[in-house]
């Protein structure tokens, strides 16, 4: 087993970081992946990492997966690479300088000190300025990694500085292969949530695992064959954003919990009474940033939701214009198929778009999740 092992369907991509690792001097310094959700751009940056600081002294052979520094990274708790993912809207101001700062230390253990950014398409203009300067001008032994989904998320001073890395979503075939070796799923079932999933790897693992999902994301699907009139399609819109809410506050809530519990036992509170200001105040942080949190996770289960609703018209469309690749739907092929006899494929092509502006605005604005998919449910009532 290799470091490489998980990254399906990305052989280029592979070749690439592979020849890189073997080389100790001249190594570019700040790296940027991109390529579309589920592509698996921060797996291939892990990865990447775990080559660079790979035990092996075989330079052909780093990114074994067996050493302990290839363990490490792969499980993110090596001292000498740091992961960056935010779960809130934004990364902010003062994580970024403290990247900075840590990016600004000679590495403990191994050949590199490296940062991760996972979410380098979630930092202000602001915020990325703060690392312009530390990825200009890089501390000696510090490798930066940022990931994206595309190379126009990211400023165009700091894409400039670093070398691109482009990822693709792996055909589904790859991505069922993985989850039957790395999963055990059955095989049926990892080509059914592979598709289904339409490649995304993160999201065909989860409908393989959980049945609810897979009846949740059927359900979303199959709407638009009832969608008759406005109040049907208000209902709707109010049920995805029901539906969004609940599965975000569902794995919100206990986290939420947890937390608060384990701050107030390291800050030493009272089992009960007032707590002291100080204390006050750190607790109110914390409960403002699962209130980010909460929102980025219900837009992020939204998002979601309407790329399934997406992925019905995308079968139409296919039909409509003679089905010259396979449907992401299979199980809904006779439905589709009438429902596509009573469309052309420039209003299939429409409400499309529809579903596409509905996602910027949830993702991109501060517009209440409701009125954008009101306002997207009118625009796919079936005449």
């Amino acid at each position: 087993m290799s470091v490489w092992d998980d990254l399906q369907g990305q052989a280029p991509v592979v070749a690439q970081l592979k020849q890189a690792a073997q080389g100790d001097t001249g190594l570019t310094h700040a790296w940027l992946f991109t390529g579309p959700p589920g592509s698996g751009r921060s797996n291939a940056a892990k990865a990447f990492a775990a080559a660079l600081n790979c035990e092996q002294d075989d330079v052909t052979m780093r990114g074994c997966g067996q050493c302990a520094a290839c363990h490490t990274i792969l499980g993110e708790t090596h001292s000498d690479v740091t992961f960056v993912r935010t779960e809130k809207v934004t990364i902010t101001i003062d994580e970024a300088r403290e990247l900075v700062s840590k990016a600004g230390d000679r590495p403990a253990t191994g050949r590199w000190r490296i940062i991760v950014v996972e979410d380098a398409d979630r930092m202000a203009e602001r915020t990325t300025n703060v690392l312009l300067k530390a990825i200009e001008e890089p501390t000696p032994r510090t490798i930066w990694m940022l990931c994206a989904p595309s190379p126009a998320d990211v400023l165009v001073t700091i894409r400039s500085r670093c070398r691109p890395v482009s990822l693709r979503l792996p055909p589904a075939s790859d991505v069922a292969d993985l989850l039957v070796r790395r999963d055990g799923v059955e095989r049926q079932l990892a080509d059914r949530a592979a598709r289904a999933a339409q490649s995304h790897i993160g999201i065909a693992r989860r409908l393989a695992h959980d049945a609810d999902a897979r009846q949740r994301r059927m359900d979303t699907v199959r709407i638009p064959l009832g969608l008759r009139g406005v109040t049907a399609a208000v209902m709707m819109a109010e049920k995805l954003v029901k539906i969004a809410t609940e599965e975000a506050n569902s794995s919100n809530d206990e986290r939420d919990a947890a937390e608060k519990i384990a701050l107030l036992a390291s800050l030493g509170a009272p089992e009960s009474g007032t707590l002291p200001p100080s204390m006050r105040s750190q607790v109110k942080q914390l409960e403002d940033d699962q209130k980010r949190r909460a929102k980025r996770s219900i837009t992020d289960s939204l998002d979601r939701t309407l790329t399934d609703l997406l992925s019905f018209y995308r079968d139409v469309l296919i039909i409509q214009l003679g089905n010259a690749v396979e449907l992401v739907n299979v199980e809904l092929k006779s439905e589709l198929e009438d429902y596509a006899g009573h469309s052309t494929p420039e209003t299939t092509l429409a409400r499309m778009d529809a579903i596409n502006k509905a996602r910027v605005r949830i993702t991109t604005t501060n517009v209440a999740p409701l009125l954008a998919v009101e306002s997207m449910a009118t625009s796919l009532i079936q005449q």
